[in-house]
């Protein structure tokens, strides 16, 4: 006896098929690398960002205190001001999942050295970064680009730019807790 419906009953299920059309019209994750430059810009905003909270649950717990409310509203005005000078002067690097094949055959074209391979590499994650980057960029970063980041940037932002095309590989938007079917 078998357990698997035949193809043509899966196939004729209205619900498996809206399921499959929208499984196969899904987009790959994407994440963003945002970098500041000032970091005034991102302190006035994370303080502006502090103040409109503050201000808005003090107005809110003072329902009839006008001047709480006029904190509030000032607060709000001074917040989208801080994020507009920060957006103004951020710069957002967009990266997107390959497709498997392609992120396992860009792997395979960078095999590890004899000596990274002895130690379990699968793969050359020096000559890799800037194909990687440049390949998931949604931005046009050239894989030459890619490298002079990674060669001219302090550590931890060349670290942030590779991370940020490496995990994206990864990310995932499952949910798998066990619940209602």
């Amino acid at each position: 006896m078998t357990t698997t419906p035949p193809a043509t009953a899966v196939a004729a299920d209205a619900h498996w098929a809206a399921t499959r059309a929208r499984l196969a019209n899904r987009s790959r994750p994407t994440a963003t690398l945002t970098i500041c430059d000032d970091p005034g810009l991102k302190q006035n905003l994370a303080d502006a960002e502090y103040h409109a909270k503050r201000t808005t649950a003090e107005a809110a717990e003072q329902a009839d205190d006008k001047v709480a409310k006029a904190r509030a509203a000032t607060a709000k005005r001074d917040l989208t001001k801080a994020q507009q000078a920060f957006e103004d002067a951020a710069i957002r690097l967009r990266f997107q999942a390959l497709p498997r094949p392609d992120f396992e055959a860009l792997k395979k074209a960078h095999p590890p050295t004899e000596e990274q391979a002895e130690d379990g590499a699968t793969f050359d994650a020096e000559a890799l970064a800037p194909a990687l980057i440049a390949a998931s960029s949604l931005d046009g970063m050239t894989e030459d680009d890619a490298r002079e980041y990674l060669a001219t940037w302090g550590e931890g932002e060349a670290v942030a730019l590779w991370a940020t095309a490496w995990n994206i590989q990864s990310h995932t938007r499952l949910d798998t807790e066990l619940g209602k079917g």
